[in-house]
């Protein structure tokens, strides 16, 4: 039976998949975003999403419990103002950025990256194996509506936007403050079932093999 692990801790990706019907376990990478992006010397918010799930798909494809499955690492990066935004952490900070982006816009990346561990000559358990790593962005556009700063605080005082990309989600409290997502509204939530389709399909496997037996 093919196997799905997804290298992200984020609740809200895996929740999409088993909404999406899609059969997966999670194993969280130790990827150091900081010292990659150090690493690398990306700053263009495209390019650091693919990157960062490239390094979370890969640190959890190296692992032994990765042997015969596909991984797939995700990262998303908001794009503000020509900077990229990852996530806040602090609620100065968090502040900040709900303050400046209140009645404005920006993109939302979100970069998919998927290895597949499977053995290339024989794999009885989940199909031969393809040998693929390759990755995606799927982006999309949010508008903001105009946003109190008591609203703000008191958006901030629930520590929703605190881990999130931007500040912000579409999934939850967050999106009382969206006017309107332009492009592929999951890739807001943090993963593209779209993109994933098409990765998938790259390693010669159909999204629908991965829905429960019926």
């Amino acid at each position: 039976m093919l196997h799905l692990i997804l290298a992200s801790q984020s609740p809200a990706r895996t929740k999409l998949l088993a909404e999406a019907g899609i059969r997966h376990t999670v194993l969280v990478s130790d990827v150091d975003e900081a010292a990659v992006q150090e690493r690398y010397g990306v700053t263009d918010p495209h390019d650091t999403a693919l990157l960062l799930a490239r390094a979370k798909a890969e640190a959890v494809a190296s692992l032994p419990e990765a042997e015969g499955a596909l991984v797939l690492g995700c990262d998303s990066v908001f794009e503000f103002d020509g900077e990229a935004h990852g996530k806040p952490y602090t609620a100065d900070v968090a502040r900040d950025r709900m303050l400046r982006m209140s009645g404005s816009a920006g993109v939302l990346h979100t970069g998919h990256w998927l290895v597949d561990c499977r053995d290339t000559d024989d794999d009885a358990g989940g199909g031969r194996g393809s040998g693929a790593t390759l990755g995606a962005v799927a982006s999309a556009e949010v508008s903001f509506l105009d946003m109190a700063p008591e609203e703000i605080d008191a958006y901030i005082a629930t520590g929703e936007p605190l881990h999130c990309a931007g500040s912000f989600t579409i999934d939850g409290l967050g999106g009382a403050f969206i006017r309107k997502v332009d492009g592929d509204p999951h890739a807001v939530v943090g993963l593209s079932v779209s993109t994933l389709r098409g990765l998938l399909a790259a390693a010669n496997v159909r999204i629908t093999d991965l829905w429960p037996p019926r």
